[in-house]
């Protein structure tokens, strides 16, 4: 744990000492905004107390950001030789991995937390004041998070199928939405064969975001996110070790 600490820490302090971790927040706080509030048929326009603009438009705005924010975190370190450097010390690809996805998860929960105050402004303009269903709101707000999780542990892996950082952006947008989408997409080519159908949209990350934001918390849900953001970190594990 210690080890995976110090690449945490690293990561961290690598994001805001050089600006990234700011311009990424800025630049989705910045898109969320444009579509919540003032693009046609933005959040005041529908006429209703609830935050679907935002909650379709969020994991768009992922999709390009977090492949922004992981594309350098494998790809940078092998093409500059620290990461051979990394691996020599008393430190494993595994911890490495946990480190620098937890970094990234933090940076993806950061952009998250100030769009809070969106929940808070539509509370008072709906009528009766305060008449907002709360559960679908915690609901979404969860199911972003955890997108945007999942969108971090695709970004590592695509930066460790390459050591070239603008591969591993075009990757990593790639990967985050034919999971997010591509399923989805796939799954109304079988609508005539509903078992068919559910079971290729259930694969995808967008068929768990919906069941979570209606604000009944399946745990099956959960788990989902859970197990397809560590199995992408053990895939990225075992590519790097394929590669040495």
């Amino acid at each position: 744990m210690r080890n995976i600490w110090v690449i945490f820490q690293k990561e961290v302090h690598s994001f805001f000492s050089s600006l990234i971790a700011y311009i990424v927040m800025s630049v989705f706080l910045g898109i969320v905004g444009f579509f919540v509030w003032i693009a046609p048929s933005n959040t005041l326009q529908m006429g209703t107390a609830n935050l679907q603009v935002f909650f379709t438009f969020a994991p768009l705005a992922f999709m390009f950001l977090i492949p922004a924010i992981t594309m350098r975190a494998i790809a940078e370190e092998k093409k500059t030789g620290t990461f051979e450097f990394l691996v020599t010390r008393p430190v494993s690809e595994y911890q490495i991995l946990i480190g620098k996805f937890l970094a990234a998860a933090l940076l993806a929960v950061l952009c998250v937390v100030p769009t809070l105050v969106y929940l808070f402004t539509v509370q008072d303009y709906a009528l009766p004041k305060g008449n907002i269903d709360w559960g679908a709101a915690y609901g979404a707000y969860l199911g972003l998070t955890l997108v945007g999780i999942s969108f971090c542990a695709l970004g590592i892996l695509a930066s460790s199928l390459t050591d070239n950082q603008i591969v591993a952006f075009i990757l990593g947008f790639f990967l985050c939405f034919a999971w997010f989408k591509g399923f989805g997409l796939i799954a109304d080519l079988f609508t005539h064969q509903v078992k068919l159908h559910d079971f290729i949209d259930a694969l995808g990350l967008e068929n768990h975001y919906v069941s979570i934001s209606r604000g009944v918390i399946d745990l099956r849900d959960v788990i989902y996110f859970i197990s397809f953001s560590i199995a992408c970190i053990l895939v990225s594990k075992t590519i790097i070790e394929v590669k040495k």
